[in-house]
């Protein structure tokens, strides 16, 4: 199936989860946010969140500054 991550298609198996994704990317750590379909996935939810075709996935990165 495809989705677009961060406006880069990618190729995924069917049945795939929002939080399988991110631990496949090594993006499952503190300080990442995620949307999905332009809406905001909390962290607990990655786990049970199925992607679909067409999805859109965006990671955001938390950055400290001031």
């Amino acid at each position: 199936m495809q989705i677009t991550l961060n406006d880069k298609t990618m190729m995924l198996t069917e049945g795939i989860t929002l939080g399988q994704l991110l631990q496949d990317l090594e993006q499952d750590k503190p300080g990442v946010a995620v949307a999905l379909n332009q809406s905001v996935v909390a962290r607990g939810q990655w786990s049970e969140q199925v992607l679909n075709e067409n999805d859109k996935v965006t990671l955001f990165h938390a950055i400290a500054g001031g």
